[in-house]
């Protein structure tokens, strides 16, 4: 199947737009390609620093400069229930490195904070830049020059793109990213956002809501709905960057330690010192980000993407914008019903044929480029194969099944439970912002209401407490932008707007700040840019205002003529309180922060 006109069109047109940032990275990259194992550069005592704590046998190795040495980056700890596996990993990779005659080290950690547990709190003020403080964190781990490949341990929210961030600049090196897998299947996410809404409507206690909370999140692994973490790891898939299928393994399984062992093994495949040499910086082109998009679009992934990828590529030179994902989003249809965007966890949505069935339905389509390099060779086709293991415990690949095991979770191209991948750009005299509508119903697609502004999460849901909200309206929620309080998620919302939808108000919402992963059935516009603190009309609205929401036609507007909007004084912001749990540390960042569509990200340079 010949590649589809529009895919070829977008990524042509990122590559024009991207052409002489793009030179300049491949230039640095080729620059510090001088030949591995790089730690030969070092002196005898910086080098003796290196190796000092290792065991004597790799010690050796280390001292005679001619195996490759890789560099674990990881997101460990064991608070975060997708992340505690990794505990284990640096055992099973360095045995796997000695294995082939090789070494691997601990290069260092990146914090690896919880959206779920912050969610509605003070700390997740600090979600969205802690990706940022993730890609710093990588760099200086990898820094110390010792290593000739890089794996990457990471699942979460902000993890994998602020280790792809910081990898990114290591692009000289090779790098596989290794995943964790999800937990087992608890509750269902729909019986989970059942009684979240009835706590939220009063109607039941903490103890009953912490209960069922409890059968949602009750072991190690990513949670099982389909939000930001899992929208990761289906985006290292597209992207080639995980050993193919490895996304949704379950953790503490045979073929979960294969996988990780393979990744380590092939990473040393792939350094400099190889034919097969695939330094990450090259690998990813604009192809590569292409086909992440459409990834995102065609499984109804997480609107943080439009922030992550974003920032992403532009560590590589690439420079994507929000019209690239819309116009992705026209032609890539909905292939995967997973929750927010059907009842389906990733469980069930990998036994159906997962990433495999997706990558092939893609490809056979023309709708993903194949031509492209990955971990494991040229080819994303790699990728529409599973793995398992033989009779013997080796591992294996298979070609994804011929028929979908649940079609109510995973269908094919031609018969798509949308035809569009769900993510659209609204504009108007309020600025540019993303919404999802995957889950949102064609009824709820266009809301035409008064607005009532809040200025906190807790300001619209006391509001709402309080039988104030029992109409059709469009609830504003201005300052909450990178600049203002630093885009936190605002999903603390979500079952409150639910409720009210359900009553069969017209119900939306409009906000500077995020939905999250788990955007669901609510309209939802967000990343609104420019942001309140940044000049952006949103903070010239007030209540009563009337507001168009039309997603059908990517309309964004309030009903107030120019010269009336132009006279109104801007809301006053209120500092957020930005104190405490660590908020003063990053006003710096706030300060510094680019736009949303630029990827609310710190980092501005030409390359």
């Amino acid at each position: 199947m010949s590649l589809n006109a529009i895919v070829d069109a977008v990524t042509r047109r990122i590559e024009k737009r991207s052409e002489q940032r793009r030179v300049r990275y491949l230039d640095r990259l080729d620059a510090a390609v001088a030949g591995s194992p790089y730690r030969g550069r070092l002196g005898c005592t910086n080098l003796a620093h290196g190796f000092a704590a290792s065991p004597d046998s790799d010690k050796l190795t280390i001292k005679a400069l001619r195996a490759p040495n890789i560099g674990i980056v990881s997101a460990y700890n064991d608070m975060l229930s997708a992340h505690q596996p990794f505990g284990l990993y640096p055992d099973v990779i360095k045995s796997a490195a000695r294995e082939v005659g090789a070494t691997a080290q601990v290069a260092g950690g990146v914090p690896a904070m919880c959206d779920g547990i912050t969610q509605g709190q003070d700390g997740m003020d600090l979600s969205l830049f802690s990706r940022d403080v993730i890609a710093m964190s990588t760099a200086i781990a990898l820094s110390h020059n010792m290593f000739d490949a890089g794996l990457c341990l990471g699942v979460c929210d902000k993890i994998v793109p602020g280790l792809l961030m910081g990898a990114l600049r290591f692009g000289h090196l090779p790098f596989i990213f290794v995943p964790a897998g999800p937990m087992p299947t608890g509750i269902s996410n729909e019986e989970k956002g059942r009684v979240r809404q009835l706590h939220a409507a009063g109607k039941l206690g903490r103890d009953a809501l912490l209960e069922s909370e409890s059968q949602s999140y009750h072991a190690a692994g990513t949670c099982t709905f389909y939000g930001t973490a899992n929208s990761n790891q289906m985006l290292m898939e597209m992207m080639g960057l995980h050993m193919p299928g490895a996304a949704f393994v379950p953790p503490g399984t045979a073929l979960r330690e294969a996988l990780t062992r393979a990744a380590a093994q092939q990473v040393l495949r792939i350094t400099s010192q190889h034919a097969d040499f695939t330094p990450l910086g090259r690998m990813l082109d604009a192809r590569s980000f292409v086909n992440g998009i459409v990834g995102l679009l065609a499984t109804g992934g997480s609107t943080n993407h439009t922030l992550h990828l974003v920032a992403a590529a532009r560590m590589a030179g690439i420079l994507l914008d929000w019209t690239d994902f819309e116009s992705l989003s026209q032609v890539v249809p909905l292939i995967a019903k997973v929750y927010p965007n059907g009842p389906a966890d990733v469980n069930q949505f990998h036994a159906a044929g997962g990433m495999a069935w997706v990558i092939r339905e893609l490809l056979a389509a023309g709708l993903a480029h194949d031509d492209v390099a990955t971990v494991v060779g040229r080819g994303l086709g790699h990728y529409a194969q599973t793995p398992s293991l033989d009779a013997d415990g080796r591992l294996v690949w298979q070609d994804a099944p011929a028929h979908s095991g649940d079609p109510k979770v995973l269908t094919t191209v031609d018969q798509p439970f949308s035809s569009d991948g769900g993510l659209r750009v609204l504009s108007g005299n309020l600025g540019r912002a993303v919404i999802k509508v995957s889950a949102v119903k064609p009824g709820n697609l266009r809301v035409h209401a008064p607005a009532v502004v809040f200025d906190s999460q807790d300001a619209l849901i006391a509001a709402a407490r309080a039988g104030e909200l029992e109409r059709d309206f469009v609830a504003v929620l201005q300052f909450q932008g990178p600049r203002a309080i630093g885009m936190p998620e605002l999903h603390q919302l979500t079952p409150t707007l639910a409720n009210l939808l359900d009553k069969g108000f017209k119900v939306a919402l409009l906000t500077d700040g995020r939905m999250s992963g788990a955007s669901g059935k609510v309209p939802a516009a967000i990343h609104v840019s420019p942001e309140a603190l940044a000049g952006g009309m949103i903070a010239r609205i007030q209540t009563g205002d009337m507001i168009l929401l039309d997603a059908e036609n990517g309309i964004l507007r309030v009903d107030v003529d120019e010269a009336t909007l132009a006279a109104r004084t801007p809301a006053e912001f209120g500092g957020g309180g930005q104190r405490g749990l660590g908020r003063e540390l990053f006003g710096v960042m706030r300060r510094n922060v680019s736009t949303a569509e630029e990827g609310a990200t710190v980092f501005d340079f030409e390359d």
